[in-house]
């Protein structure tokens, strides 16, 4: 029986993810200077105008505002007429310290208070459940359509950076639906390509372009038949886009930024967090034990839940399923995971190493399916392959 799944995903001059790079750009420099801050940074960003707000405790000094013209320059955003640029926008910000109530959980957790060890001594900054998730079906471990639809997000600039198509401006979005023949990508249905654009540019050669040098060079040929179907900028005009066309916000694209709608969400974005945010360092975390719990050869696909308590160290609950595929039970690779990975605040810190500046490419194309980032290694997959089962 066939299904269809449809992922999308922005550029990163899409007004959301020019606020989420901004609020990510921060945290780093910050992070450059004071590794131990706290940083929960949030932006708005509109016509002419940035709004940078937050919780931030540091003994260092950041200028705020030259990182913020720094990071929309690098976008794209460098000329007034784009309505939106680096020289002559408002930068505005409101920032205070993290609320000591908060601080006092995340400091000393409940259970060092109570006389535990130093690896106790982070508790989560918050309450919530996040989820990783993971499946054989590509080589990134990621479902296929999120994939396809970040690579044409990122051609659309790197084509557009490059100079191979010199009038597209820096916004822009896909979408892309694949077709399933029981669990086994076997097409792509539709793709949609929007793309800002000069006005100097006719429709009928954007298109074109557009088909020839994104959309045919990420698509594999293989997964394109006679009734795909090609949807590049539908409305025939895109001249009005970024913060001009609409309003940004930090934390929007949380579905972009993980699979793409194909498990669930705990519903915290990760964007200017620092990683005793347990919405960010928490979702790092269960997507590398899924990926290594996958690419070990326990289950063909997993999604897991971890949840936590503000101010508590441990966990309150960890839920596997694995779609029926694993090679054991549920249950019993749930226990395999809490006896191999820590998922206490200051253990994924340390192992994944989150306190370096590292979080401004994150910011855009996903933060998931992406080697250069920690929480992609299979470094635990050799450990993980002696619970398979003996044959």
């Amino acid at each position: 029986m066939l299904k269809y799944f449809t992922s999308e995903s922005v550029t990163e001059g899409h007004p959301d993810k020019v606020c989420d790079i901004i609020s990510d750009s921060v945290l780093d420099e910050i992070l450059k200077n004071d590794p131990n801050a706290r940083v929960a940074c949030e932006c708005m960003a509109s016509t002419g105008l940035v709004f940078i707000s937050g919780e931030i405790t540091t003994d260092c000094y950041v200028d705020i505002q030259k990182v913020a013209r720094d990071a929309i320059k690098e976008i794209g955003y460098d000329r007034a007429k784009y309505g939106f640029d680096c020289d002559t926008c408002a930068v505005i910000t409101a920032i205070k310290e993290q609320s000591p109530d908060i601080a006092l959980g995340v400091d000393n957790s409940l259970e060092y208070k109570e006389g535990g060890t130093l690896a106790d001594r982070i508790g989560a900054g918050d309450q919530g459940m996040m989820f990783g998730y993971a499946t054989d079906e590509t080589e990134e471990y990621m479902p296929t359509a999120i994939m396809l639809a970040h690579k044409l997000t990122r051609r659309l600039t790197e084509v557009r950076k490059q100079g191979v198509l010199d009038y597209l401006r820096p916004d822009g979005k896909s979408q892309v639906t694949v077709v399933y023949d029981g669990n086994k990508v076997v097409g792509v249905d539709t793709v949609v390509v929007s793309c800002q654009h000069s006005e100097k540019v006719d429709i009928e050669t954007l298109r074109r372009d557009v088909k020839k040098y994104v959309i045919d060079y990420v698509i594999p040929s293989e997964l394109v038949g006679a009734t795909t179907k090609y949807y590049i900028n539908p409305t025939g005009k895109f001249e009005v886009g970024g913060p001009m066309g609409d309003c940004g916000l930090t934390g929007r694209k949380i579905i972009v930024d993980t699979y793409g709608g194909y498990c669930p969400h705990g519903g915290g974005a990760f964007s200017g967090k620092d990683p005793t945010k347990v919405d960010r360092s928490g979702a790092y975390m269960a997507r590398y034990t899924a990926k290594n719990v996958v690419a070990a050869g326990l289950a063909k696909q997993v999604q897991i839940e971890v949840a936590y308590a503000i101010g508590v160290a441990k966990p309150v609950s960890m839920h596997v399923d694995t779609f029926g595929t694993g090679v054991l039970s549920d249950e019993q690779i749930a226990k395999i995971i809490e006896k191999e990975f820590d998922f206490r605040p200051l253990a994924i810190i340390e192992k994944l190493g989150l306190r370096a500046p590292i979080y401004k490419n994150t910011a855009s194309y996903g933060h998931f399916g992406r080697s250069e980032f920690s929480w992609e290694k299979l470094d635990k997959v050799n450990d993980l392959k002696k619970y398979l089962p003996k044959k």
